[in-house]
């Protein structure tokens, strides 16, 4: 019935969009998508949300502070089932899948990324993992966009918006922040996006904006009402926040790199490595029990001044009435929330940093603002630095200032904070960047090899394969062929390089543009003494990128090219450069 109803609307829509301007369906899929995005993110959210407060109702009842560390054991576990079962084995995590599927692969995303995110980041996360949401949220907009597109046939300048507009949607219905949802969507994925496309990833943000706001219980958001009113004589040490901030977020990504890295590599079956991990991650909630899943519930509590409840259901739960001991739960917390997300990933679960790097901000936040208050050097307001503390993290973590000011200023509800917030956002941002070039997230991709770029004209590269333009069937010479030999090969071909081998081990070339003034003269010589040693050599797996750059490199129209280690064709500028254009009109007018 429900696949009768899709098949309904799909047919409606291809009639539909004979009658419509190609921008008029641009409109319409923007709302179409922001839609399923943001039903996906409220199945999500719900869910995550049910199970933390089954998980506290139990704990009310039975005071058995355990139970919040055998959740995980089981979401992980369960987690690893799915993806090995139902998934093939493996699953993408993280936004960087995203940005790499934009750069190099033309923005197609795998139809199973439609389902395989929600099914089990709400198990990991659900059931208390610590990470986010927020990343397979977006994975999942992505896919919703990337999708119809493909549905429709669109072209890949429309298939790239339509992704933009479900990642939008999604951040949108997440935090029922529009303005954010669209700068996260520009700022973070679409970097090279154009002024026309900002129309439908607004009204795919504010589509989803819309959804989340009716069906989503309100209480599942993140969003603060309480806070002071902004005092200007704090601008000193809100600059000394984004210092603090700058210097956390490096410390987070490094550490979680790190630990994600170390149990990603265990030598152990997926089941042996999911149970180990877990287990560490069950011992260290067991102690913070902070570290319980997204950690929302935490960050309203030190933003709406009742820090005290943290303690309850731990192990210091008798020194919840002392301030110190609160401060350094906060701060242990705080240092070890990067490992708790690392294994969380690492071992086989699937989430994302955003949430982490918000819970980060409002802890940092709530500690340095504390610590300062406790020893009587100032009066802060605790609330607002622990609200300011997560623009911090998050633009310092992602490189996505604007992203952060305007996130945090739309779930406060108002923009009373908004000059602190520019201030540790840009600071955190310009810090961060100093220490770690890349973002969190893009950083992964660099260590595969796959460095994410703005560069229209790069990421088009990316997409062609060596097959498209090497030429694998040239003629060749021997070392001792004479000139005579070497002229009737010239002669009886079009090629402005030739290899000199011995077999197919390469010893030099020979370019007719350095021997045309001698090669018809009869003289004793030999192709071995013709030929120029190679200064660039392409190898048959590098990237058309590499290929270009050597190239230029080289200022000649043709370089050998080797597959393990033998000779196997040439490179012509010519031809890459056709491919390259063709490759272009077929993004543009697909």
């Amino acid at each position: 019935m429900f696949k009768k109803k899709l098949l309904q609307i799909e047919a409606l829509l291809i009639v539909g969009r004979k009658k419509m301007s190609p921008k008029q369906f641009i409109f319409l899929s923007s709302v179409l998508v922001g839609i399923t995005s943001a039903l996906a993110v409220i199945l999500l959210k719900s869910f995550a949300h049910s199970v933390y407060q089954a998980a506290a109702y139990v704990n009310s009842i039975l005071k058995l502070s355990f139970i919040n560390s055998v959740l995980p054991v089981i979401g992980i576990l369960l987690t690893v089932m799915a993806t090995r079962r139902l998934l093939g084995g493996t699953i993408e995590k993280g936004t960087s899948q995203i940005l790499y599927l934009v750069a190099r692969k033309a923005s197609i995303v795998p139809k199973k990324q439609l389902y395989a995110q929600i099914l089990t980041s709400s198990l990991t996360v659900g059931l208390g993992g610590s990470a986010g949401l927020e990343s397979p949220i977006v994975v999942t907009g992505a896919a919703f966009g990337s999708n119809f597109a493909q549905q429709f046939r669109l072209s890949y300048k429309d298939r790239t918006l339509l992704l933009g507009c479900g990642v939008a949607a999604g951040i949108a219905a997440a935090f029922n922040a529009p303005i954010a949802g669209v700068l996260f969507a520009v700022e973070v994925l679409l970097v090279d996006v154009t002024i026309a496309a900002f129309t439908p990833i607004m009204i795919a943000a504010a589509t989803g904006a819309l959804v989340s706001a009716i069906l989503l219980n309100e209480n599942i958001l993140l969003s603060f009402r309480q806070k002071q009113t902004f005092d200007y004589h704090n601008i000193p040490l809100y600059i000394l926040l984004g210092l603090f901030t700058a210097f956390l977020s490096v410390y987070y990504s490094r550490n979680f790199l790190k630990t994600e890295h170390y149990f990603a590599n265990l030598r152990l079956g997926a089941y042996k490595k999911a149970l180990f991990g877990a287990l560490v991650l069950g011992l260290l909630i067991f102690a913070f029990p902070v570290l319980f899943g997204e950690g929302y519930e935490s960050i309203k509590s030190l933003a709406d001044r009742n820090p005290g409840e943290l303690l309850e259901n731990t192990l210091f739960k008798d020194f919840s009435s002392n301030q110190w001991v609160l401060l350094a739960f906060v701060g242990a917390s705080m240092m070890l929330k990067a490992f708790a997300s690392g294994i969380t990933l690492g071992c086989g679960g699937n989430g994302g940093n955003f949430a982490p790097s918000l819970f980060l901000g409002s802890y940092a936040g709530y500690f340095f603002s504390k610590f300062l208050n406790l020893t009587g050097l100032t009066d802060l307001p605790v609330s607002n630095f622990a609200i300011v503390g997560m623009a911090g993290i998050l633009s310092g973590l992602f490189h996505a200032p604007l992203t952060a000011i305007f996130l945090i200023a739309e779930i406060t509800g108002g923009y009373d904070l908004i000059i602190p917030l520019m201030i540790v956002a840009s600071l955190s941002f310009a810090i961060s960047k100093r220490f770690e070039k890349h973002s969190l997230d893009v950083k992964g991709l660099v260590k595969k090899g796959n460095v994410f770029t703005s560069n229209k004209d790069t990421n088009i590269l990316w997409t062609l394969k060596m097959d498209a333009i090497l030429q694998n069937d040239p003629k060749t010479l021997a070392p001792e062929d004479d000139i005579h030999m070497v002229r009737s090969v010239i002669k009886a071909s079009d090629q402005g390089m030739f290899a000199v081998a011995s077999g197919e081990k390469l010893l030099g070339v020979v370019y007719f543009s350095d021997i045309k003034e001698f090669i018809f003269n009869d003289t004793d010589i030999r192709a071995k003494d013709l030929m120029a040693a190679t200064m660039e050599i392409v190898s048959y797996n590098d990237s058309m990128e590499t290929v270009m750059r050597k190239l230029e490199k080289s200022s000649r129209s043709y370089l050998p090219v080797l597959k393990d280690d033998l000779y196997c064709g040439y490179i012509d500028k010519g031809a890459a450069l056709e491919a390259y254009r063709n490759q272009l009109k077929s993004m543009i007018f697909e």
